[in-house]
């Protein structure tokens, strides 16, 4: 598989509070090729972002791909990863640069950040899987 585009998304009820992760591997025709959510505990918005742009790229990595296209709804882990903002906060450095580590690993990747409803799949995952948590 040359290139694969991942959907990824993370969320917490409460900030922090119970979080989970979705993501959504597609050819570039957009046909999907595999998706996961999984339940990361208790954890920020901001790190359950990052864990699902690592669960993304597990995903690609996965399939073989040797390219990569990232595509979340958080601007701010988008800009951290494209290099456009600092990393500050110390709770995110080390998943930024596990997530950097792993990007390395492919010939060619990028990221993008795109409105909620252009991300639809990977929040729905999010969502379904943190219901099914909660509900235990």
């Amino acid at each position: 598989m040359e290139k694969v585009v991942v959907h990824v998304d993370g969320g917490a009820r409460g900030n922090p509070g119970p979080a989970a992760v979705g993501a959504v591997a597609s050819a570039v025709d957009g046909g999907v090729l595999l998706e996961e959510g999984s339940f990361i505990g208790e954890a920020t918005n901001n790190v359950a972002e990052y864990r699902a742009v690592q669960l993304g790229l597990k995903l690609a990595r996965d399939l073989g791909a040797r390219e990569v296209e990232v595509v979340n709804d958080s601007e701010l882990v988008a800009r951290q990863i494209g290099g456009q903002y600092k990393v500050k906060h110390a709770g995110l450095k080390p998943l930024y640069q596990e997530t950097m580590e792993t990007l390395r690993g492919f010939d060619r990747w990028s990221v993008r950040s795109v409105r909620r409803e252009s991300n639809a799949r990977a929040d729905e995952l999010v969502n379904e899987t943190l219901d099914e948590a909660l509900r235990r």
